[in-house]
């Protein structure tokens, strides 16, 4: 066995194949990462203010002792063990930034790391104010070409692989005979976050997720029974916690998917909350966001207070620094990743729906570009970054702090483009021809009265939040 000093000389990625594959060297070898993502995530940056970096090193850090645990009750299995240090860590983490730092030191171009798809439009479940926004008739869907496609150019010109896939619920899409598990099985070398409702994680699916190694589960939750059964559905929290014992059982690392309203805001953030899903159920990571009003009905009185929000800001300092769980909010945590990451800006995203349309993210359901008309003109990914409308967000980003000194940085804790940030939207957005992806966003775009009260919603919670970001970044 090879002793301290020599572990410490080895890269993270080659640490981290030793922390998977030898249980009694882990104790050794997870000490060295940590240290290792320490150093990274302390160098100096202007860019970038030292608490922001020290929450971004709490994430990682919770992370790797998160999976170090899991590894330890046998709940992670071999070839999850191989993946996540060979394609999480060695591909995305430490190889992947490369490629887009490059494209912008040389040629000023952001690429985006990841993507998020939406391959189907169809779904079981018809869950109260959910963006995907459900119809009667046919659902709408990608064909494998086009799916496989992005993948597999996502990889070759923006050297991404990481992909998100979102819905609809995504198990339930299928085209040619094929389905998700074949699309996984063919992008071996990439990982994927798959956000389900999790009623159709039975044994055999749970099985097929841990023989391919590299797609985990983000399980969507209200709260517990009554929350979770009140907007998905009676009897849905109960399949869902089936769905949490098949995937222990075959050794497949899940996580949570939240989202908060007025009603569970409190509930989503407290201990009993958290005991329950991470140390009970043995969730990996969890990923908390706010209700967005546009979906099935725009509906306001869904949206957390700025009081709420600034509560589980408070809350989420504690569960990240202090409680080490990976449990991450969107908004209030955005000082994370530097500010608003949509528009495909340089370690950022993009979003593709099931009808091939290309959108800012998952919550700005305006679309300047279709996927599918990019490839019959022969393009590509890098064609569809070009879109104007994605440069001008982009170039609201770098005006609001991304890539600037600390003195030109604005409030990461209030960093989205169309919830915390309204009145900037729409200025951006009525400048182009973009097209609602569904009937309640196009409602939403030509909603005075909606715009009011969004603008209004940002200048309330500016009072609260921009003293925190003040204290709490800025002069840490």
């Amino acid at each position: 066995m090879k002793g301290t000093k020599e572990l410490a000389k080895l890269g993270i990625t080659e640490l981290s194949l030793m922390m998977a594959n030898n249980s009694s060297i882990r104790k050794l070898v997870i000490p060295i990462i940590d240290n290792k993502i320490r150093k990274i995530n302390t160098n100096v940056d202007e860019h970038t203010f030292p608490a922001e970096k020290y929450a971004h090193y709490c994430f990682f850090r919770n992370l790797l002792r998160t999976l170090g645990k899991r590894m330890d009750e046998k709940l992670l299995a071999k070839n999850y063990r191989r993946k996540l240090a060979k394609n999480f860590v060695g591909n995305i983490m430490f190889n992947g930034g490369d490629t887009r730092n490059q494209a912008f030191e040389q040629e000023g171009r952001e690429i985006p790391s990841f993507i998020t798809i939406s391959p189907t439009q169809k779904c079981n479940l018809k869950c109260k104010g959910c963006y995907a926004a459900s119809h009667k008739g046919l659902f709408a869907k990608l064909d494998w070409e086009t799916f496989d496609r992005i993948l597999t150019e996502k990889v070759e010109l923006w050297n991404s692989y990481f992909t998100v896939i979102s819905g609809g619920e995504p198990f339930l899409w299928s085209d040619k005979g094929k389905n998700l598990f074949d699309i996984l099985e063919k992008h071996s070398d990439q990982f994927f976050l798959i956000y389900t409702n999790g009623t159709t994680i039975n044994k055999e699916n749970a099985r097929r997720l841990a023989e391919l190694g590299n797609a985990t589960p983000a399980i969507s939750v209200e709260g517990f029974e009554k929350e979770t059964d009140e907007r998905r559905g009676e009897g849905v929290f109960n399949k869902i916690l089936e769905s949490m014992a098949n995937l222990r059982e075959y050794g497949v690392p899940f996580g949570i998917s939240v989202t908060a309203t007025q009603k569970n805001a409190e509930l989503v953030v407290s201990d009993e909350f958290l005991d329950f899903y991470f140390e009970k159920q043995k969730a990996v990571y969890g990923w908390l966001f706010q209700y967005m009003p546009i979906g099935r009905g725009i509906n306001l009185e869904y949206l957390v207070t700025p009081e709420q929000r600034l509560y589980m800001y408070q809350r989420g300092k504690i569960i990240n620094e202090e409680k080490g769980y990976n449990y991450v909010d969107f908004w209030n945590n955005g000082y994370m990743s530097w500010g608003c990451i949509s528009g495909g800006r340089k370690g950022g995203y993009l979003y593709i729906e099931w009808n091939g349309n290309v959108t800012p993210c998952v919550f700005v359901p305006y679309s300047p570009v279709n996927i599918c008309d990019v490839y019959k003109n022969g393009g590509d990914l890098d064609n569809v970054l070009e879109s104007q409308y994605f440069q001008d967000i982009r170039d609201w980003q770098k005006s609001y702090g991304y890539l600037k000194n600390r003195k030109e940085i604005k409030n990461r804790i209030m960093p989205c483009f169309i919830r915390d940030h309204h009145k900037e939207f729409c200025e951006i957005t009525n400048k182009y021809p973009v097209k609602p992806i569904d009937k309640p966003a196009e409602e939403a775009l030509h909603s005075e009265k909606y715009h009011k009260q969004m603008i209004e919603y940002d200048e309330e919670l500016a009072k609260l939040l921009d003293p925190v970001w003040e204290k709490d970044i800025v002069n840490k």
